[in-house]
C-alpha cells in the first residue's frame, strides 16, 4: 500500500480504490444489491417514489424499484460503456495513427485529413447524430461515441510515432531489412503504449459521461435495463419533490468520472505521459 501511494500519490490511490470497489460491486451486483429483482427492472408499485428510509436507503423510483439496487446494477452498464468506448476508439485510432506517423507523405496527409473531418464536429453533437441514425441500444451507443473518440487516439499515436520513427534503433532495423509491419509492432507500438494508456485512463470518465448523456436523451440503453443516465432522465420529471430520483445517479456519475480523471492525472505525472496531441 505504501509503495502504491508513493507511485500514485494519495489522490491517485484513493481514485484507484474507488474504481476497484466499483468493479467489485458490478461483478457482485446480484449479491450486494438489497433488492436484486428490482435492480434488473421488476416493479414494486406499492412502494413507488418512496423517500430514503431504513428500508430503501436511496428511496425508490416511479415504479417502486429500490434506487440503490438500480444504481448498483447500473454500474455494470456504465463502466462497460466507458471501457468499451475507449477500447473501440483505440482499435480504430491506433492503427490510423501508427500508419500516418510511420509512412508519412500522402498516407499521412490522407489519414489526417480524414480525422479532421470527424474533429470538425462537436463530439457530443456527432455522437447524438450517430446514435439517432443507429437507433437506441447498448451497442449502438458505444459505436456512436467511439466514432467521435478515435481521432484523438490517431493524433496522439501519430505524434509519438513521428518522434520514434527516426530513432537509431528503428533506422538500424530498416537497414537490416526488417519489414515495416515488424518494425511497427516490435519497436514502435510498445513505445507508444505509455502515453496511450494514460490517455485511455483519462478518457474512461468522459466516455462514460457521454454515454450517460445519450441515455439521458433516450438514445442509449433502453428500459428496464438500469443505466445511470436513463435514471437521471426519468427522475427529472419528479424533481425537486422527489430529488433523490435524479440526484443519486447523477452524483454517482460525477464520482466515477472524477475517479477516472484523478487516476489518469496520477498516471500521467508518474509516467510522463502526454495529453491529446493537437498536431
Amino acid at each position: 500500500m505504501t509503495r502504491l501511494v508513493q507511485r500514485l500519490g494519495w489522490p491517485g490511490t484513493i481514485a484507484l480504490v474507488v474504481i476497484l470497489l466499483l468493479v467489485l460491486v458490478a461483478v457482485l451486483a446480484p449479491w450486494v444489491a438489497p433488492y436484486p429483482q428490482q435492480g434488473v427492472g421488476v416493479p414494486n408499485v406499492a412502494a413507488k417514489l418512496s423517500s430514503p428510509s431504513a428500508q430503501y436507503w436511496l428511496g425508490t423510483d416511479h415504479l417502486g424499484r429500490d434506487m440503490l439496487s438500480r444504481i448498483i446494477y447500473g454500474t455494470r452498464i456504465s463502466l462497460t460503456n466507458g471501457v468499451l468506448i475507449v477500447a473501440f476508439s483505440l482499435l480504430i485510432g491506433l492503427p490510423v495513427g501508427l500508419a500516418a506517423g510511420y509512412f508519412g507523405g500522402w498516407i499521412d496527409e490522407a489519414l489526417m485529413r480524414g480525422t479532421d473531418v470527424f474533429l470538425a464536429f462537436p463530439a457530443l453533437l456527432l455522437a447524438v447524430l450517430m446514435a439517432a441514425a443507429l437507433g437506441p441500444g447498448f451497442l449502438n451507443s458505444i459505436i456512436a461515441v467511439s466514432v467521435t473518440w478515435w481521432p484523438w487516439y490517431a493524433r496522439l499515436a501519430r505524434s509519438e510515432v513521428l518522434v520514434l520513427r527516426n530513432q537509431p534503433y528503428v533506422e538500424a532495423a530498416r537497414l537490416a531489412g526488417v519489414s515495416h509491419g515488424r518494425i511497427i509492432i516490435r519497436h514502435i507500438l510498445p513505445a507508444t503504449g505509455r502515453p496511450l494508456t494514460v490517455q485511455a485512463a483519462l478518457d474512461v470518465g468522459p466516455a462514460l459521461l457521454t454515454a450517460a448523456a445519450l441515455s439521458f436523451l433516450g438514445l442509449g440503453v433502453l428500459p428496464p435495463t438500469a443505466d445511470w443516465g436513463q435514471m437521471v432522465d426519468a427522475g427529472r420529471k419528479f424533481f425537486p419533490a422527489r430529488w433523490w430520483y435524479s440526484a443519486t445517479p447523477g452524483l454517482t456519475i460525477f464520482i466515477v468520472a472524477l475517479a477516472f480523471s484523478v487516476l489518469g492525472d496520477a498516471l500521467r505525472e508518474r509516467k510522463g505521459g502526454t495529453a491529446r496531441a493537437s498536431a
